[in-house]
């Protein structure tokens, strides 16, 4: 059986986020870093909203596509280099992953809504980037979290947690309060939010 468009699709994504030179460990395991985080995003977004479109679930498994290849460090180390990097990265995201949707055959107006949809344009006025946006949030704290805050002041971690928390949708924060945090990650977050 030939595989759909959609198939095909996130096998080309799979395909380019394989080739990531950083990797991550998982119980023992290295993985292509990017490639594990998109799978993490699919299996999120799908318990998140198990009736997510088929837009949505390609701009959650591209959300990071070829994410290394514009280095955080070709931009100032401050908070308007950070902000930067952060925007070209999302339009090459989206640039990348309309360049395999074309090639594939999705018609120009699906492709313009999964790059919106990783542009996250009007975010909490788009329910499709609303989504998205809930949904790298609670991979990061599912996944990402005590690492990162371990690295971290609580200062810093809790004015993180809050600029997330804002961003976030409600049925968002439900999801995020359910997820099995370790006790020092959950009187962070009990902290951030009160």
């Amino acid at each position: 059986m030939k595989p759909t468009r959609f198939e095909t699709a996130i096998a080309l994504i799979d395909k380019k986020n394989a080739e990531d030179p950083n990797t991550y460990a998982v119980a023992g395991f290295e993985y292509p870093k990017e490639l594990l985080y998109s799978q993490r995003m699919t299996r999120k977004l799908l318990q998140f909203n198990p009736n997510a479109s088929k837009a949505l679930q390609i701009a959650a498994r591209a959300q990071h596509i070829c994410r290394w290849q514009i280095a955080r460090n070709e931009f100032p180390m401050d908070r308007v280099g950070y902000l930067k990097w952060r925007e070209t990265l999302k339009k090459m995201h989206a640039n990348t992953t309309g360049e395999i949707l074309g090639q594939v055959g999705f018609d120009d107006e699906f492709v313009d809504r999964v790059k919106k949809i990783i542009l996250k344009k009007l975010i909490k006025k788009n329910e499709e980037s609303q989504a998205l946006e809930d949904v790298i949030c609670l991979v990061f704290l599912d996944y990402y979290f005590d690492e990162f805050a371990a690295k971290h002041s609580d200062e810093k971690i809790i004015d993180i947690l809050q600029k997330t928390w804002v961003k976030m949708s409600e049925k968002g924060h439900e999801a995020a309060l359910q997820l099995p945090f370790s006790e020092k990650s959950l009187d962070l977050v009990k902290q951030a939010i009160s």
